[in-house]
């Protein structure tokens, strides 16, 4: 919310000044202050500057502020916007709050605000910093050498950034982590947020990345040409050719290979609580018969194994009985067979080792 110094700022002003005051504080603009009173005028006038716009992180639990963070640089024609002046007190500090901080703001910066562009920058030094953009899902795209000058010394900026078409992968990457199944009785987590956020699998010699919003209209093109000749077969539209592909990129991982002029193949999974759903393995007509479909299975044990989950799911047709032979061949085994009012589905599963 907000940030309010009369509200927020003596529970901060406690929690950022004990013994590690001059750690939280090295990288941030301000220095540690030397009483309640200068804190206190600082972010009196902090808070009613519109850009930076500051906003208190609270605890859920008591209210009280344990950190701040600031929409920055702010430039609404061209969509895109910074976050930063972010301070974390010790109570906030590798914590699920935390990370659902950072989702709000993000969450915010496209879903409400409609930015293209949400940036990150931070001190080049700055390790943990550098290591939390790209865990929640930043990109780097370089350093600005002698950017700032900070303290009294020269700043290096390390420059990271999100853009709006990859913000539903990212925010899919969020929702599974934040998830109460991602962590153990002692709170503690089972799968990395940056796990979540992979970009790119390597299988074999074969490379798959992460597809953005600006991939659908391909990935919708391959997943309709590789479907289409199962419609005669299933006597009724294949299952991906039936989704909504904005919904799919907010819920599900969409992975690709990309070819040397178009892509190759769609590879589409979804992470649930007991297991992991392929939901979708397409390859373009140009690129079928080279042993794609074999490297997509791969990847989704790969996938499988590094989320934790030691089962991979997957359903196709019924009348389909080259895939369903395939399967097998592969390792899946039939667990049961749907009567949908239009079709029947082949349910079947691989454990893995």
């Amino acid at each position: 919310m907000p940030f309010d110094v009369g509200r927020h700022g003596p529970a901060l002003y406690a929690s950022s000044h004990g013994p590690e005051k001059a750690r939280l504080w090295a990288y941030l603009g301000s220095a540690p202050f030397e009483s309640y009173a200068a804190f206190e005028t600082h972010y009196a006038a902090a808070a009613q500057k519109e850009d930076p716009l500051l906003y208190a992180i609270l605890d859920k639990a008591t209210g009280e502020a344990v950190g701040h963070a600031t929409l920055m640089r702010i430039d609404p024609a061209n969509r895109v916007i910074e976050v930063g002046n972010i301070l974390y007190t010790p109570a906030l500090m590798r914590t699920p709050g935390g990370t659902e901080a950072m989702e709000l703001l993000a969450r915010y910066v496209f879903e409400t605000l409609g930015y293209r562009r949400y940036e990150w920058k931070c001190n080049a030094l700055n390790a943990p910093s550098r290591r939390a953009a790209v865990r929640y899902g930043f990109r780097f795209e370089g350093i600005f050498r002698q950017h700032m000058i900070v303290k009294g010394r020269s700043r290096d900026t390390a420059w990271f950034s999100m853009l709006d078409s990859e913000w539903p992968q990212r925010a899919h990457g969020f929702v599974h982590w934040l998830a109460p199944e991602n962590f153990d009785a002692e709170g503690r987590q089972l799968t990395p947020l940056g796990t979540f956020n992979a970009d790119v699998m390597e299988v074999g010699e074969v490379r798959l990345r992460r597809a953005s919003l600006a991939d659908r209209p391909v990935v919708e093109e391959v997943q309709r040409r590789a479907y289409a000749k199962n419609r005669i077969l299933l006597g009724v539209e294949p299952v991906p050719l039936l989704w909504d592909y904005g919904q799919v990129f907010r819920e599900r991982e969409v992975w690709v290979v990309d070819g040397e002029t178009a892509l190759s193949a769609v590879l589409i999974l979804e992470p649930r609580a007991e297991d992991l759903l392929l939901d979708s393995l397409a390859i373009a007509p140009m690129a079928q018969g080279g042993g794609l479909g074999n490297v997509l299975l791969a990847a989704a044990d790969a996938r499988a194994h590094a989320l934790g989950r030691s089962t991979v799911r997957l359903y196709t047709g019924e009348p389909l009985s080259a895939y369903i032979n395939w399967y097998r061949r592969k390792g899946y085994s039939i667990e049961r067979v749907e009567q949908m009012p239009d079709r029947r589905l082949v349910h079947m599963a691989k454990a893995l080792g």
